[in-house]
């Protein structure tokens, strides 16, 4: 058996925290009855027409430039056309060849080992609605219906090149996006509600080889869990389908997380195939210089900054790992060291008595059932 090389890009979908929808005045709730958040607009009745919101864009700008890309200041809205029962108006408005943002990256470390995950572009765009399947997957289900709750949040998509090299390497890369929308706000994140998913694109290629294989895409990865395992197993399935005399074929996969394994869902489409076109409802954006600079002055302390700041503290780098991770975490921390010099012994009682008991409750540090203030945990530790 050859040697091979894992090449693998993710396509991250980030609901953005609007009140309401992208072009309609519909709550954007989770969790409502089924179809109760929908009206002409994000259905697409004929003669309704969008108006877009304009937090949208400014959120679309704050991960932007969080990510270190370069804001366009024209950028305009297309029609992506594709017929399946959850996009009631068989288009999507999405961004083409104009999309908000482009370039960037994202610093990742993994065993140690410190990588930069290079950024294509950020595009806005709208949800489509959920299938809810009779059987555990779509492909075991005799039957499914169709919520339109989500149609229309907006959404932006954040396109990686295909830099990273191993399940671990993107799972790195997807917490540190994950803490970067969190800490600017963009986005609750809460992946067990569909709010930060992905697409993984994966291909093999034989070790000394100067092409990318062809790549197979595995939809709606929710959890960093299934993005390891859905990757894992499909290298080992391209490899033994090369090995075996196969090929490779370019196609969209769904992941059963029950059984471990992609299935095949649809040839994997290209650009031209959903003959985008300018939205003709939609004026073009064109953005204000100085009103990007609002926004860029309105950024909070990052994730990377703050672990430098912390590292600087003499706490364990693994500790700052997990305390940075996670911003409410951070925040909590941040208050209880204003009572206490001694952070790594903070450190310590944060990642151990005080996770433990909120793992044991199902609770969150910001949970209000919480009831230990950081600067009572701070006066513990400098009582000790």
């Amino acid at each position: 058996m050859k040697n091979y090389i894992t090449v693998i890009g993710l396509e991250v979908h980030a609901e953005l925290k609007t009140k309401t929808k992208a072009f309609c005045s519909c709550s954007t709730e989770f969790g409502a009855e089924p179809n109760t958040h929908v009206c002409p607009v994000c259905l697409g009745m004929p003669g309704a027409l969008p108006v877009l919101n304009k937090r949208v864009v400014e959120f679309a700008i704050r991960a932007g430039l969080a990510l270190n890309c370069d804001i366009q200041k024209f950028n305009k809205f297309d029609r992506k056309n594709y017929f399946y029962p959850d996009l009631s108006k068989n288009y999507q408005i999405s961004q083409w060849d104009q999309p908000i943002c482009l370039g960037g990256h994202v610093d990742i470390r993994v065993n140690g080992e410190k990588k930069t995950v290079g950024i294509t572009r950020i595009h806005m765009e709208e949800d489509a609605g959920k299938l809810v399947h009779s059987g555990l997957t779509i492909s075991t289900s005799d039957s499914s219906a169709v919520d339109y709750n989500r149609a229309g949040v907006p959404l932006i998509e954040i396109v990686s090149e295909p830099d990273m090299r191993s399940a671990a390497e993107a799972r790195a890369y997807l917490e540190q996006l994950k803490a970067i929308l969190e800490y600017t706000d963009v986005c609750d994140c809460k992946m067990q509600e569909g709010s930060l998913r992905c697409d993984a694109n994966i291909s093999v290629m034989p070790e000394g080889a100067t092409e990318f294989g062809t790549r197979a895409e595995i939809k709606n990865l929710n959890s960093f869990r299934a993005l390891e395992r859905a990757i894992e197993y499909e290298v080992e399935r391209q490899i033994d389908l090369i090995e075996d005399g196969g090929h490779v074929v370019q196609e969209t996969r769904t992941w059963d997380d029950a059984n471990g394994v992609t299935l095949s869902m649809r040839s994997k489409e290209e650009a031209h195939d959903y003959r985008y076109f300018p939205e003709p409802d939609l004026v073009p954006i064109d953005l204000d210089p100085a009103w990007i600079e609002e926004i860029r002055d309105t950024l909070p302390e990052l994730p990377a900054a703050r672990k430098e700041r912390l590292l600087q503290q003499d706490i364990p780098e693994d500790s700052v790992d997990i305390i940075v991770a996670d911003k409410k975490m951070a925040d909590y921390f941040d208050e209880g060291a204003k009572t206490t010099e001694n952070l790594k012994a903070l450190a310590n009682w944060v990642l151990g008595d005080v996770s433990a008991f909120l793992n044991a409750e199902g609770i969150t540090i910001a949970d209000p059932i919480f009831k230990i203030t950081p600067d009572h945990l701070g006066e513990l530790v400098a009582l000790i």
